[in-house]
């Protein structure tokens, strides 16, 4: 077998589905975000990150926007300094509040926007053309440079230590993991 064949090319800088309003098209949107994700050179975390907003925007989209015969959209574009991701409905009419409220602790649902505001540098809604609202979610690729920057200390040396004194860097702490995930989002 060529392994070159076999090899996915990487698709262009946007990425944009039609789906149907069910829980197999959000889960679909899912899966393609993913794929289209992984072939780029994201920084650590963002895909993972971008999984669970995609998962919980169009869980809301199927949730709460849902239309007989009317699809959502789902829009993924990725630059430089920022990954975009919009979710499109039909129910300009629903919109999500712009500060979540917190659900009563023993409640099923209602977390999906805390995911989201945790999760994403900047989110909002787009309202229009009518019938539509679009719910999007930005993810900053490029971090910005810390604000003490000019004071003479090292970048990752904020505290002025010197490399004997700092402790073992660790990586990240990682997103939530599938299990959690597949707990919270199969409500």
């Amino acid at each position: 077998m060529n392994l070159e064949s076999a090899q996915l090319s990487c698709p262009a800088r946007h990425f944009r589905v039609l789906l149907s309003p069910t829980p197999r098209g959000a889960r679909l949107a899912r899966l393609l975000a993913v794929e289209w994700l992984r072939c780029r050179d994201l920084p650590y975390g963002v895909t993972d990150a971008a999984e669970h907003v995609v998962a919980e925007l169009t869980a809301n989209a199927v949730a709460h926007a849902r239309l007989p015969g009317r699809d959502f959209l789902v829009a993924l574009r990725a630059d430089v300094h920022v990954l975009r991701i919009e979710v499109t409905d039909t129910r300009g009419d629903s919109l999500p509040p712009p500060m979540p409220q917190l659900p009563a602790p023993d409640a099923e649902s209602g977390r999906g926007l805390f995911l989201v505001e945790a999760l994403a540098d900047r989110w909002g809604v787009a309202e229009g053309p009518v019938p539509r609202k679009t719910v999007w979610a930005e993810l900053d690729l490029v971090r910005p440079e810390p604000v003490n920057a000019g004071s003479g200390a090292p970048r990752d040396n904020p505290k002025g230590t010197t490399d004997e004194e700092k402790e073992p860097s660790q990586a990240p702490p990682a997103p939530l993991s599938a299990t959690a995930w597949a707990a919270h989002s199969h409500r």
